[in-house]
Formats: C-alpha cells, sequence, structure tokens
C-alpha cells in the first residue's frame, strides 16, 4: 500500500512543480510556496499526514537545491539543453534527482522506475525512454 501512496505523492510533487516552473516562480520565496498546487483543501486533509510530509520534503528538497539538480539534468542530457525539455519531464527529472543525489532515501533504481511510471503516466509517449536514459547514466556514475 505504501508504494502506490508514495508513487501518487511523487505524482503530486511533479505536478506542484510543474505549476510553479509553468508560473515562473520556481524562485518563490519558500514560504509563499504551496506544495499542493492545484489540490483543494478537501483533497489535502484526504491525504494521510505522512503522505503531506513527504510530498513537502519533495518539492521543498528539489527547490532548494534546484540550481545543482538542473546542472546535473544538463551534464546528462546531451542532446537537449534543459530549458528546451519538456516541462513535465523536466519536472519529473528533478524529483528524480533529488532523491538520488541529494536524499538518498530510495535506492536509485526504484527511484528511475517512479520517474519512467510518472512519465508514462503525465508525458508523451517516448519520454520515458528519455527519462530512463538520462537517469541511468547518472546512477552509474554515482555508484563509481
Amino acid at each position: 500500500m505504501q508504494n502506490k501512496s508514495r508513487h501518487r505523492d511523487r505524482g503530486i510533487a511533479v505536478s506542484s512543480l510543474y505549476s510553479l516552473d509553468f508560473r515562473g516562480l520556481l524562485d518563490a520565496p519558500p514560504e509563499s510556496i504551496d506544495p499542493f498546487q492545484g489540490m483543494n483543501e478537501e483533497e489535502i486533509l484526504a491525504l494521510e499526514e505522512e503522505d503531506r510530509i513527504f510530498i513537502r520534503f519533495l518539492v521543498f528538497g528539489t527547490l532548494q537545491n534546484r540550481a545543482a539538480i538542473d546542472d546535473l539534468i544538463s551534464k546528462y542530457s546531451l542532446n537537449r539543453p534543459i530549458e528546451k525539455i519538456d516541462i513535465v519531464d523536466r519536472n519529473i527529472l528533478r524529483v528524480a534527482f533529488y532523491q538520488m543525489a541529494f536524499s538518498k532515501d530510495v535506492h536509485p533504481a526504484i527511484v528511475i522506475d517512479e520517474a519512467v511510471k510518472l512519465s508514462q503516466e503525465l508525458s508523451n509517449d517516448v519520454s520515458f525512454r528519455f527519462i530512463n536514459g538520462i537517469l541511468d547514466a547518472a546512477r552509474k556514475d554515482m555508484e563509481r
């Protein structure tokens, strides 16, 4: 059961980051950021407290480390500059790189699997290959 809620939580975090990115608010002061972008109060309260904490952890951790995360994405996205990466894919990558490089609370294989699943659900038909390739290359380097 926890795996499904963690997957949903990652999806919520990606959606929040997408919304902030789309509106140009990624650099907004942390106190002005709502990590539950697009959710109403009832939907937020329906989440377990542990899930709300995890979503905040992902959103604010990703934002706090965004410059370094974006550098990592740029390093591994050899043929596509970060500003040319689809906004959904860019934010899936941000959350995944945050977990792999900064929080390290989940095994990289699980992070990659979750990112690929989110891409298949939220993005176009071929993006999951792009995301898998970037994250797998980064994982291999991080394991060295």
